[in-house]
């Protein structure tokens, strides 16, 4: 006739229980400051975690610190060609387009040539690495959907 009351206390409990994990989930979802600063603290963890990965570590420094001291020539040509292309692309006084016109012309068109290929190089690695983020984004956030329609089953009352 009726039910053991045990086993209706237990069913209250367990009913409670889900409704209590339903509405938990609904205010996480109206809570929308909540759910921005994971979002926020969940991007920003990713983020740091790849910068960490490309940052160079203290035994890279130090080869690249070797290879200058092993080097100096190498490193002396750098910073005459860093100096080199600071002074082209000063002013030039009347007395240096006098002596060095025609050569100076010459190696500013050879100088924008190389920058024009330098710059379109960049482009393409910008878009690599836009292309890069974007199917990452995309990746996260299939995982996110799959991850709340997990929640929502498990969630949702039966």
């Amino acid at each position: 006739m009726g039910e053991d009351p045990n086993a209706i206390r237990a069913d209250i409990e367990q009913t409670r229980a889900e409704m209590g994990d339903t509405v938990d989930a609904l205010g996480y979802k109206t809570d929308v400051k909540s759910r921005a600063r994971d979002r926020i603290t969940d991007t920003k963890d990713r983020i740091t975690g790849k910068v960490s990965d490309v940052t160079p570590d203290g035994r890279q420094v130090k080869r690249a610190a070797g290879v200058a001291q092993e080097n100096p020539l190498g490193l002396a040509l750098g910073g005459v060609a860093v100096g080199f292309i600071a002074g082209m692309l000063a002013p030039a006084s009347r007395v240096e387009d006098e002596k060095l016109g025609p050569m100076a012309d010459q190696v500013k068109d050879q100088l924008k040539e190389t920058g024009q290929e330098a710059m379109e190089r960049g482009k393409e690695v910008a878009q690599q690495a836009a292309e890069t983020a974007k199917e990452a984004g995309q990746q996260h956030a299939e995982e996110l959907k799959g991850s709340a329609q997990e929640r929502a089953q498990t969630v949702s009352p039966r």
